[in-house]
């Protein structure tokens, strides 16, 4: 099979990831007999650098044809200050969710075995979960305004908003993972305060009806954080809103013990999805072979199971980097005193020879 693969590479240590990412992808081409065709995108601060923008025209409908998106990450404080939305990379990130149709985002948070030191945690049952956040809904999408008042000075109000299709889109997404998985599914709201997740949870139950071979909770959100950190591992699979996932996805991934090992998937209904990293562009160490790649790699593993169902292409990568940290290899993120340190390139390198 051939694949047509669409390369935001984008600012800091984006494009160095994702160097290493489709090293790995060519492997995985070999060893299974894909190929790969790789279209290269401009898309956040260094787009705002050369066109003058973070989301230049075109972007969605050169992503649309192709098979699937791999994003590296985008934006860095040089471009953090200014209030034109054309001029900000964070546009272009909910552009091409909305532009995609990507609803759903998939934020794995497993702590690898061989890291199992690295967990801030005293666990001992282990973390696998899966947290499906809503990306396209929700107050980061709803109406904005500024306004001046009498007595209260400038005022600011953000609308959240959520449609029963919305809601029953991700949630179902939620429901089919989780029968895939631990067949276990929290729904995370605010139904004792917010409108919103009353609706959000009137939905969820009704789903779980259709459901009933998955077992269900609803957890109000502010529990969620802290059970997540009490005891991640009675979740398997968490379903939720935007904002509410954008906030729990993050404590999830450090509790796995670093942030630069997470992939993650944003998918629709239709082709393509896309495949990023959950980390930043940390700039200040750009350029410097000192990135951690496993993230992007990992994405790509996501990409061969979610949008090309090759689960065993998927599998060779995760069986690959798992071989590899537990031979004791590491980059300096995940370094502890005695460890062997090896930079963005050798550390692809080696998980490229385990394949």
């Amino acid at each position: 099979m051939n694949y047509k693969i669409a390369l935001i590479k984008g600012d800091g240590i984006g494009p160095e990831v994702v160097g290493e990412a489709v090293k790995v992808m060519d492997a995985i081409g070999e060893k299974f007999g894909h190929t790969f065709e790789y279209t290269d995108i401009l898309m956040g601060g260094c787009a705002i650098d050369e066109v003058g923008r973070s989301y230049p025209e075109g972007t969605a409908e050169k992503c649309r044809a192709c098979d699937a998106v791999l994003l590296g990450a985008v934006g860095g404080p040089r471009w953090g200050h200014s209030t034109d939305p054309d001029k900000r990379p964070e546009t272009a990130l909910l552009s091409i969710r909305r532009d995609l149709g990507l609803y759903a985002n998939l934020r794995p948070a497993a702590l690898r075995p061989a890291l199992a030191e690295s967990c801030p945690l005293k666990n001992d049952k282990g973390i696998d979960l899966m947290i499906v956040r809503e990306l396209t809904g929700g107050v980061y999408f709803g109406k904005r305004d500024r306004y001046q008042t009498e007595d209260r000075g400038e005022e600011a109000s953000d609308l959240m908003a959520y449609s029963e299709k919305e809601i029953e889109r991700i949630g179902r997404r939620g429901f089919e993972l989780a029968r895939l998985r631990g067949k276990k599914l929290a729904s995370v709201d605010k139904a004792n305060v917010l409108e919103t997740s009353r609706l959000w949870r009137q939905v969820m139950h009704r789903l779980a009806e259709e459901y009933s071979d998955v077992e269900y909770e609803d957890v109000l959100v502010d529990n969620a954080a802290m059970q997540l950190v009490r005891d991640p591992g009675q979740f398997d699979v968490v379903v939720t809103e935007n904002m509410f996932g954008d906030i729990l996805s993050d404590e999830a991934s450090m509790i796995t013990g670093s942030i630069g090992l997470l992939p993650s998937a944003s998918i629709g209904d239709a082709a393509p999805g896309l495949y990023e990293p959950i980390h930043g562009s940390a700039p200040d160490i750009a350029g410097q072979d000192k990135a951690n790649p496993i993230a992007a790699i990992l994405s790509v593993a996501m990409m061969f199971r979610y949008s090309f169902d090759l689960p065993a292409e998927a599998r060779a990568i995760e069986t690959a980097v798992d071989a590899v940290l537990n031979e004791g290899w590491r980059t300096a993120d995940i370094a502890k005193p005695g460890d062997a340190v090896v930079g963005t390139l050798k550390m692809g390198e080696l998980i490229r020879a385990k394949l």
